[in-house]
């Protein structure tokens, strides 16, 4: 994989064959060669699904809860390890990194090994149709997240981060649509109604501005989502046991 250069002009997000890459406080645009061993693109790739067939986190004791910060934890209560994972709704990667490892993380989840902290980033609203899609769909992750269901909630996340992705610049998903996921995952009508209302939405946005600046902070000068850290350090995403390492 080529090492990403910094550019002074204004970035603009990378393609949908690429990781996304920001720098600083603004984007930087770079070329990410993808390799053989490990594709991040969308759907694409060799690596084998972890865990396939176990599907989202459903032990009913796991529960959800926002920081006050915006960050999105989602674990049994009590759990002391918590891996953090920053990520952009409509980036592909990380559609691609939930699509390999959502499920053996949904797995560790139920059986108490960690607790996942989701850190939601807005960068590629431009590279949706509607140009705010990635804020509408954090503002949905949180109407949905708010109600304490934990299994809903990590429904909702793998159908958002999967199936249900919409691809760069084409027709995403407009908050009917973000309705429909929710209530495929389990959530009622108050959450229907937030998500419907929008009145989150602002709130989403200045979450989305802090979770930024955490990743950039944490990332020093190579930021890109997905970004996975436990306990500050930064977790290679490439080695096929990183989830069952951060188990132990």
């Amino acid at each position: 994989m080529t090492t990403p250069t910094s550019s002074k002009h204004t970035p603009q997000p990378v393609s949908s064959k690429t990781t996304y890459l920001l720098g600083g406080v603004a984007v930087i645009v770079v070329a990410v060669i993808v390799i053989a061993l490990y594709s991040w693109n969308r759907g694409g790739g060799s690596e084998t699904v972890r865990n396939d067939g176990y599907g989202s986190a459903h032990d009913p004791s796991v529960s959800v809860a926002m920081d006050a910060d915006g960050g999105i934890v989602l674990g049994k209560p009590g759990v002391a390890k918590v891996v953090d994972i920053f990520e952009d709704p409509l980036c592909p990667a990380c559609g691609h990194l939930e699509k390999i490892f959502g499920q053996e993380i949904a797995q560790q989840v139920d059986q108490g090994k960690f607790a996942v902290r989701y850190r939601l980033v807005n960068f590629l609203d431009d590279r949706s149709k509607s140009k705010d899609y990635s804020s509408r769909a954090i503002a949905a992750n949180e109407c949905v997240a708010q109600n304490g269901d934990g299994p809903i909630y990590a429904k909702f996340h793998t159908l958002l981060f999967t199936t249900k992705q919409p691809e760069e610049g084409g027709a995403d998903l407009d908050n009917k649509a973000l309705v429909a996921v929710a209530k495929d995952a389990g959530a009622g009508d108050d959450v229907a109604k937030c998500i419907t209302s929008g009145d989150r939405g602002e709130t989403a946005r200045n979450h989305a501005d802090g979770a930024m600046k955490a990743l950039t902070a944490a990332s020093g000068d190579r930021v890109g989502t997905p970004s996975v850290f436990i306990d500050g350090k930064k977790i290679d995403t490439t080695d096929q046991n990183w989830v069952a390492d951060a188990a132990k």
